[in-house]
């Protein structure tokens, strides 16, 4: 689904942007232009980027005592 019309972000972008470290928004705005112009997806974006953030954490092994 696309997330940033402006810029064809759209929410599989995202996600992929956190799996491959992005955590910030401004961040993912600096990687993929989203929000960057009017400013209308940027509710959205950050909800798609803090669930996928959180989902690749969760995946992340646990460290050995």
């Amino acid at each position: 689904m696309y997330i940033c019309l402006c810029n064809a972000v759209t929410d599989h972008d995202i996600r992929r942007e956190a799996a491959d470290g992005v955590h910030s928004f401004a961040e993912l705005q600096a990687r993929t232009g989203c929000s960057d112009c009017c400013g209308c997806c940027e509710q959205e974006a950050r909800a798609t980027l803090d669930k996928a953030v959180s989902q690749v954490l969760c995946q992340l092994p646990l460290a050995a005592a």
